[in-house]
């Protein structure tokens, strides 16, 4: 019995550890500052996914609009193509299309290595599919300037063999108030191991956007819950004595899509001739021989109905970078369905949600982000109109003094509209 009992025991002992969220904080052992990034300001980057365009107003999120007001808030921003979570995020903080950084999706397929990506799985943190672009805390420590990362979307990949030097593997299980003092605890450590780049993400109103719908009490919870914590954690920060910049931005916005009448799966998808990736509102064929791809694509285009478009990947449109010749990483389908506004397709006949994202931000403005931005850095009392987010990078780097001479999308005309 008393084996019987020691068995049940390891095994009870294997199950809670199996089930265990690491919440403890990464940290790279032997980094400081350059003597010279110790003098740079501090920039705090705050996501809050799924933070529509107009939700700081609709739902009275009174200290972000009081913040915005003393620094900069854009009419709107718009997302890279497709307006979705991950090529989002990474867009933002390389300053390139989804199409040039590499993550064209949140789940897609890599011709060249025949494998997938897909964020909720382990590839979600290998470096192979993050090094298209130079995120802005490898940058920063390629320059010896130190970073810290509480969740951003590449934040956990060692991206050209490099992590930010503090960082937390994504959970949901750390408080608030104790990922708040954890910033807190950041900007008070001495100036050669002190981060001038902090990342900062919030999941809650895009899980409650997807859930209930972009017009419902959660959602206002949710935006409240935001409103609430970034004052919090601006007030604590007062308290290390710096002058922190702020820049809140989101990834994407929300809509109510027609999901009573989804788009069934096509009869023209042969999937003996075609790897199909996607559904909802991007579906991807990847031919298996590219002398299937034309007639298909014929075959779809006479069969289609005005709920969605059919491409071949060479005639996109070319505003949504996400043609033959932007993918520079061959991970974009051959043909490409996309559903028009409010359409999305059920490939799988899954349960679905009301709320949804990854429609084309230049048609669809409930797909358009937030953006705010204040602290030292920045001018007072501006209102500029709407921008691409690419264009987010070349402004903190201008803060930072950090240099880059890789190409990338983003333009230096935000830094120069609304920096002092």
């Amino acid at each position: 019995m008393k084996y019987f009992l020691s068995f049940l025991f390891f095994c009870l002992i294997g199950l809670t550890s199996f089930g265990q969220v690491d919440t403890s904080q990464k940290i790279i052992a032997g980094r400081t500052n350059d003597p010279e990034q110790e003098q740079k300001p501090y920039v705090i980057l705050i996501s809050a996914d799924g933070f529509r365009w107009d939700y700081a107003q609709k739902y009275h999120a009174e200290h972000l609009l009081a913040l915005a007001k003393s620094g900069v808030q854009a009419e709107s921003m718009l997302p890279s193509y497709p307006s979705v979570t991950f090529p989002n995020h990474y867009s933002i903080v390389t300053g390139l299309y989804p199409s040039h950084e590499g993550l064209v999706n949140n789940s897609f397929y890599d011709a060249d290595t025949k494998s997938f990506f897909s964020y909720k799985g382990k590839t979600g943190t290998d470096a192979i599919w993050y090094n298209g672009g130079t995120p802005i805390w490898v940058l920063a420590e390629q320059q010896k300037m130190l970073s810290a990362s509480f969740y951003w979307v590449g934040s956990e990949a060692e991206v050209q063999g490099v992590r930010p030097t503090y960082y937390y593997k994504y959970n949901e299980k750390i408080e608030m108030h104790d990922r708040i003092q954890t910033v807190v605890n950041w900007l008070d450590m001495p100036a050669d191991k002190r981060p001038h780049i902090i990342t900062f993400y919030f999941p809650q109103v895009d899980h409650e956007g997807h859930k209930h719908g972009p017009d419902s009490r959660e959602v206002a919870d949710a935006v409240r819950l935001i409103d609430s914590s970034v004052y919090e954690l601006t007030k604590a920060v007062k308290t290390s004595g710096l002058n922190v910049n702020y820049v809140f931005v989101s990834d994407h916005g929300m809509t109510k899509a027609d999901t009573e009448h989804p788009i069934e799966t096509p009869a023209g998808i042969d999937t003996s001739k075609f790897i199909v990736s996607g559904d909802g509102l991007l579906v991807e064929l990847y031919a298996k021989d590219p002398k299937y791809i034309q007639a298909t694509y014929d075959d779809l285009l006479r069969n289609k109905t005005a709920d969605y478009a059919v491409y071949l990947k060479t005639n996109v449109p070319e505003k949504l970078h996400y043609g033959a010749k932007d993918d520079w990483h061959n991970r974009i389908g051959d043909i490409l369905l996309i559903p028009n506004w409010p359409k999305v397709f059920d490939l799988y006949h899954r349960k679905m949600d009301p709320g949804w994202h990854g429609y084309d931000a230049t048609v669809v403005k409930d797909m358009h982000a937030t953006f705010y931005a204040w602290g030292p850095a920045f001018k007072n009392g501006l209102i500029i109109p709407a921008f691409n987010n690419v264009d987010i990078f070349p402004m903190i780097n201008q803060i930072l003094g950090l240099t880059y001479t890789n190409k990338v999308d983003g333009t230096k005309k935000l830094a120069n509209e609304i920096l002092k």
